[in-house]
């Protein structure tokens, strides 16, 4: 490397204004399927946005875009002053074709995007055409904003050549990246955003006057000025990262050096071959785009490739643009978001990617049995918070992975010692589990117990495979004495919401332990006491949720129970809002976490809105129900909610448009898009609707309860947990975490026994 430009003035003014992330509003998501190509990208509004590296949670820029000018008087920023359309360069193949057309008719862009399968390199062939004027007319920038290892503030950038190559250069905490044309720059600088950048200064002069060399420690900016003539409008970009300068130069220009067709081959070879290795399942065309194959993809990218099987919840940051360096959004591991992912990819018959997720599960699980509530791709947990369903799950992908034959009975010995650490976990710590991340009450989570109940009937049946007799009892044991309670923490009567729905009880979303009455030995549903859960808020007793529905999927309702049929009247009279598209649900009411009423983002509080995801969550319930024909027209909904890339948002605006934020009824709002288990989700539902039954819920609930009508005898009592009265017969059993004395009496106190 040489510092042929250290004639150039250095720079002050730094360290430049606040970093934001781009939109969270991807066209498209992609990476190459090579192992040693540890390099991800995001699109939106038709330039490159979040660029990831070295693993799958760490981001590296912001965006790379171009700006157009004639030098003069006319000044167009690409992602702000064109319309763009994506299409896909394969079906199926995460790379993509981006056309934007001036909206003032000046000039058309056209890029392919993809990365180099060898390299972790990003690679963008333009070519950019003028529609009035001639090319000379014309002057072309680069303009990127680095932002390596998730942070916008704190990068250095500077101008450097590699073997006599020009290139500009970034870096932060040991990550460096290379930016490289295969047509000389004709101009080049770097700035602090917001006062000395590239966007200043050709947005107000037309032109690059400022050619600054370095700029040290700050929100930072690169700009180069691609040389039209010498490629006749036509150029690639090459953006590469490695550890140290020479490392990203030398990777961006072998990159350039082998072209963009010989990576193109490479990269749709790959994934043309992994796409035909899918389950074929038959489709509506309710979307223009192949949604199942892009569901796959989808699903497919999001793994990181230095720890295999470690899948981030999605590419994107829920409401990007307003979200500053200390929100890293969702590039972090949910264990719930990616088991419902790996069930997708058992569901098309992925069973490698599966089992890689499945070892990676055993890496990362704690020691004394549970998963971090999120955790980066090394396993390090990212917040505090435990919640129960996390771990049970694990379990339930075990035994889903064992029935699509993606592991055998072989595998029993790999295997049960971390169900046998979850499943202890589980029986320490459940049902109760942790209110959520913000509050230290716990409570009776619907969904929690509907997932926690079928893991220790499969874990007890893994004990039993693996010679473990007495642990597969009382795990069992354990199971029917927590589903002999369901109705009792759940199931309320009497309420206002009930008697609005002309039904006599519903199942609520949670309980909290200090609002329950105690267990009564008469037969019948137990109302919850109606306290506030806080100032302005509905009592917990009117709480709601399509989380109840869970208890169906996973086998311990049927789907016709008039309890169900009573919750689903609750739900839909509550939380069911009727799209241009179709029907959406609401995670729950008083759901803070959306826009606020007047389109502007969440900010900590906000407005829930619907989900594509409950849509086929329904749609699963409404099969298992036998009404087929509601489940079908309920899968062409989740399509006709998806973009026009076929991504599936975490979030759909449910309220009239408001132009001035992008939001528009019934299209995707400012979270997170795509997100995979909405992806999942979807393929799941193809596959359910190609077997005729819902794929993934456990036969083991199903059949104990549903079939066989087992029920406790026993009562169970612990200290987070008492119980002051029983039914006559019952067997009382007492669970403590440590040796105890037990004083007790039969008759009130005037005689006394010690065991």
């Amino acid at each position: 490397m040489t510092r042929a430009l250290s004639h150039l003035p250095h720079l002050h003014g730094g360290p430049g204004g606040p970093a934001h992330w781009a939109p969270s509003a991807k066209t498209g998501v992609g990476t190459a399927l090579h192992p040693v190509s540890n390099i991800w990208f995001t699109l939106n509004r038709g330039i490159l946005t979040e660029v990831f590296h070295p693993t799958v949670d760490s981001a590296c820029t912001r965006d790379l875009g171009l700006l157009i000018t004639d030098r003069q008087e006319f000044f167009s920023e690409e992602k702000c002053d064109t319309h763009s359309e994506v299409s896909y360069l394969a079906d199926g193949v995460p790379a993509f074709h981006v056309v934007n057309t001036c909206a003032r008719g000046r000039y058309r862009v056209e890029k392919r995007v993809l990365t180099d399968s060898f390299r972790p390199t990003l690679l963008q062939e333009v070519t950019f055409q003028p529609l009035t004027g001639k090319l000379s007319d014309y002057a072309v920038y680069a303009l990127l904003n680095p932002h390596l290892d998730n942070q916008g503030g704190g990068n250095t950038a500077w101008l450097d050549e590699f073997k006599g190559v020009p290139m500009l250069f970034a870096k932060r905490n040991g990550l460096i990246l290379a930016l490289a044309c295969s047509v000389p720059w004709r101009k080049r600088s770097v700035g602090f955003v917001g006062t000395t950048d590239g966007w200043q200064d050709v947005s107000q002069h037309k032109q690059m006057t400022w050619m600054h060399e370095r700029a040290e420690d700050g929100n930072v900016a690169l700009i180069g000025e691609v040389d039209l003539a010498a490629g006749d409008g036509r150029f690639l970009l090459a953006l590469s990262f490695g550890r140290n300068e020479g490392e990203a130069a030398c990777r961006a220009r072998a990159s350039l050096e082998q072209g963009f067709e010989a990576a193109r081959s490479v990269y749709v070879r790959d994934w043309t071959n992994w796409q035909q290795g899918l389950l074929k399942l038959e489709g509506s065309k309710a979307h223009p785009q192949n949604l199942y194959r892009i569901s796959a993809a989808v699903m497919r990218t999001h793994e990181d490739k230095y720890f295999p099987g470690g899948i981030v919840a999605s590419l994107a940051t829920p409401w990007g643009f307003s979200k500053g360096d200390g929100d890293m959004g969702y590039h972090r591991l949910w264990p719930r978001d990616m088991i419902q992912t790996v069930g997708g990819q058992l569901a098309i018959q992925q069973h490698e990617d599966a089992r890689r997720v499945l070892s990676y599960l055993r890496v990362t699980q704690e020691a004394d049995g549970h998963w971090p509530q999120n955790m980066f791709t090394n396993g390090t947990p990212s917040w505090n918070g435990i919640q129960l369903d996390e771990t049970a799950f694990v379990i339930l992908l075990v035994n889903l992975a064992r029935r699509e034959n993606a592991w055998d009975d072989n595998d029993v010995a790999a295997f049960w010692p971390m169900v046998r650490r979850a499943a202890s976990y589980l029986v320490c710590h459940g049902p109760v589990t942790p209110l959520d991340r913000w509050e230290e009450e716990s409570g009776y989570f619907a969904s929690t117990m509907a997932v926690e109940i079928p893991a220790l009937l499969i874990a007890a049946e893994l004990a039993q495979r693996a010679a473990e007799p007495e642990v597969a009892t009382y795990l069992r044991e354990t199971a029917d004495a927590w589903y002999a309670i369901i109705d009792r923490l759940m199931y309320v009567t009497d309420t206002d919401l009930a008697r609005q729905a002309g039904v006599d009880g519903y199942y609520v979303r949670f309980a909290l332990p200090d609002q329950l009455q105690a267990e009564k030995p008469a037969a019948g549903s137990v109302t919850l006491k109606n306290h506030a859960k806080g100032e302005g808020q509905h009592a917990v007793a009117e709480i709601v949720s399509p989380d109840s529905l869970c208890l169906v999927r996973n086998g311990l309702r049927a789907a016709d129970d008039p309890r169900i049929v009573n919750t689903v009247r609750v739900i839909d009279s509550l939380l069911k809002v009727d799209t241009p598209h179709g029907p959406c649900w609401h995670r729950y009411n008083d759901d803070g976490y959306g826009e606020h009423a007047d389109g502007s983002p969440f900010d900590g509080t906000g407005i829930g809105r619907v989900w594509p995801l409950m849509t086929g969550e329904r749609a699963h319930y409404e099969l298992a129900a036998g009404h087929r024909d509601e489940a079908e027209e309920l899968l062409r909904v989740m399509e006709r909610l998806a973009n026009e890339s076929g991504l599936l948002p975490e979030q759909i605006w449910d309220s009239p448009d408001i132009p001035e934020h992008g939001l528009r009824f019934g299209r995707p709002s400012g979270s997170a898009m795509p997100l995979v288990w909405a992806h999942a989700e979807y393929v799941k539902l193809r596959r359910s609707l190609h077997d005729g039954k819902v794929f993934d819920m456990p036969a083991q609930a199903a059949r104990r309860y549903l079939v066989e009508k087992t029920d406790s005898p026993r009562v169970f009592w612990r200290f987070e947990q008492p119980c002051s009265v029983m039914a006559m017969g019952k067997i009382l059993r007492l669970e403590v975490l440590a040796a105890a004395v037990v004083r007790w009496s039969h008759d009130g106190g005037q005689t006394q026994q010690e065991i």
